[in-house]
């Protein structure tokens, strides 16, 4: 479990996570289990990496990071603001997802022009992704980061961010045709067919057995459900039987008025 040594920078986003150094060398972007979200998002953002991961999907490692009090008393900069208002970071486990590289060797942006957008080595993963993002029924639009060594010419993407999956804190699944779909709808230009996402959909529905389930949840602190296993019990298994319907959720997206897979006939 790494062990959050010192603040580098707050991150932009809703649930106001921090870009951390740990023990082991690496960065993380942490989120709080006080963040203004809900400690849930720190339970759907382990069990949506770790699943994603599993698919063979482009995710940053994921990983429970400790942050200690002393830490938190000695940086001004750990708070959550809220409204007016504000308040320390909670100390204990949070989420951490592993940042590429160190900030000051690797680029990281999460936009990219549309010439560039064309280059990323990864790019048909989005059509990968977003077979995940209509499993878990993702509330969110898809975010992505793209980054390269500087050494490198070329962008890789990482699929972040899965702390709405599930419906965020409600843990469950109103589906609807556009949700999960990422903004820039040319990461699906190699969609001609159901056929580009049948790797995906393929391993949803052979390997995301029970067994997998078991192993995830067991990785997951209770503080971050609130101990309330027989919640999350019950909403993995509907993850479970959902996984036949993500062909149907596929097609109801690409006949949706938004026509995001603009190379489908």
């Amino acid at each position: 479990m790494p062990l959050a040594v010192q603040q580098v920078r707050r991150m932009r986003g809703g649930a106001q996570s921090h870009l951390m150094r740990c023990e082991d060398g690496g960065y993380y972007v942490v989120k709080f289990q006080n963040n203004p979200q809900g400690a849930r998002i720190l339970a759907n953002e382990l069990l949506g990496t770790r699943l994603a991961a599993r698919m063979g999907l482009p995710t940053p490692a994921a990983a429970v990071v400790e942050v200690r009090e002393n830490l938190i008393e000695h940086t001004d900069d750990l708070v959550i603001q809220l409204g007016r208002g504000r308040t320390r970071c909670r100390a204990g486990l949070q989420f951490g997802s592993r940042y590429p590289g160190s900030p000051a060797d690797t680029v990281v942006y999460d936009f990219l022009p549309d010439e560039q957008l064309r280059e990323v080595v990864n790019l048909a993963d989005f059509c990968g992704m977003l077979v995940f993002d209509k499993w878990t029924c993702n509330t969110n639009g898809r975010q992505a980061v793209f980054f390269r060594a500087r050494a490198e010419s070329r962008y890789q993407a990482w699929m972040i961010d899965q702390g709405f999956c599930f419906n965020a804190v409600e843990w469950n699944f109103p589906d609807a045709p556009l949700r999960g779909l990422y903004a820039r709808h040319r990461v699906y230009e190699s969609a001609r067919g159901l056929q580009a996402f049948e790797p995906w959909l393929a391993r949803i529905e052979g390997k995301m057995t029970e067994a997998v389930f078991d192993e995830v949840y067991k990785e997951i602190p209770g503080e971050w459900y609130g101990f309330e296993t027989e919640a999350l019990e019950r909403m993995l298994e509907q993850l479970l039987r959902r996984r036949k319907l993500v062909r149907e959720l596929i097609v109801s997206a690409w006949k949706s008025s938004a026509q995001p897979f603009f190379n489908w006939k």
